[in-house]
């Protein structure tokens, strides 16, 4: 199966005992695997997965890439990225709620990618792109088109090496992700093998995930000749109660608790809020004992944008008397 190199394989993983204290848990029993520092500057676990979709553009002779997402979409900037590291262009069905046309965040990343952007709705975004595709193609451009989160049995792939690592790393541990479209869980639990060892947060990104992402496991494992995962897929819905994107004090809570224990940032739109699932889980006293393993899958631009400015100040000053 061919790829191109986004620099997404090998990624460290770090131990996080300090984390760990503050949630109970036995030291050595947390890791986070550190996918937020693969290539494509912040895309993160959007990497892995375009390693084989590019590769499958490039073998097509495609010139253009065309996916959908949403305003601060990761997976836009990371595709327009990719597309540009490899001589293509990128077209991005984009979609909005109202207030998201700030030059911000992610958007300022699609500017320097020169990206050509087609405005929707999010119920509109599947039958814009397709649209947008067969348009591209009346032009004379040679399209490819990426589902949105870059999620099919071909992007899943690029997680199960993620598992194979994992594997290796911290033998028989649980992994634990956000789940937007749930390509990320798909490809970890082919790679594990068993769904008990993937627990996925949602993130309420799209509806219908009981729909979706079984088919994508079941297609993925069976364009790499893999057993089937033991077990019956599920995921956490206990973060998906408030809608995409919306500030919650618990992701607050998780992000500034993860940066002051471990120096390690998390977005406020995934990794933030599957780590305030893993948080209460842990206080709940119902995580498997086995070690943990928290999937950090990037995604830093959007906590730079004016819908999580309340969450900051600026920093206090220094006072001399103390």
């Amino acid at each position: 199966m061919s790829e191109v190199d986004f620099q997404a394989r090998d990624t460290p993983i770090q131990r996080a005992d300090p984390l760990a204290r503050e949630l109970g848990l036995a030291a050595g029993q947390l890791w986070i695997k550190r996918d937020d520092r693969t290539g494509l500057n912040s895309g993160g676990n959007k990497a892995r997965k375009l390693e084989y979709l590019v590769a499958d553009a490039l073998e097509q002779g495609c010139d253009t890439l065309v996916t959908t997402g949403a305003a601060q979409s990761n997976h836009v900037s990371a595709t327009a990225a990719a597309a540009r590291a490899t001589g293509m262009t990128c077209v991005a069905v984009l979609s909005t709620l109202g207030a998201q046309h700030q030059a911000e965040g992610n958007l300022l990343l699609d500017d320097l990618f020169e990206i050509e952007v087609v405005w929707t709705s999010p119920d509109q975004r599947q039958a814009v792109l397709a649209e947008t595709t067969r348009q591209l193609s009346d032009q004379g451009r040679a399209p490819y088109a990426i589902p949105l989160g870059g999620t099919n049995p071909l992007g899943a792939v690029g997680y199960v090496t993620a598992a194979e690592e994992l594997e290796h790393q911290v033998p028989g541990c649980i992994a634990v992700c956000a789940v937007g479209t749930g390509g990320t869980q798909a490809g970890l639990t082919v790679g594990l093998e068993n769904h008990e060892r993937v627990l996925g947060f949602d993130v309420a990104a799209v509806p219908g995930l009981a729909d979706t992402v079984p088919e994508v496991i079941r297609d993925c494992a069976e364009r790499l000749d893999r057993p089937q995962p033991l077990g019956t897929w599920s995921v956490d819905r206990s973060q998906a109660q408030e809608p995409y994107g919306k500030p919650t004090e618990a992701t607050h809570e998780a992000i500034r608790l993860t940066a002051q224990t471990l120096g390690v940032v998390l977005d406020p739109v995934y990794t933030g809020r599957a780590m305030a699932g893993l948080i209460a889980t842990s206080r709940r006293a119902t995580l498997p004992d086995a070690p943990i393993v928290f999937v950090h899958t990037g995604g830093m631009p959007a906590l730079f944008t004016h819908t999580y400015r309340p969450w900051f100040q600026v920093p206090s000053e220094f006072d001399p008397a103390h």
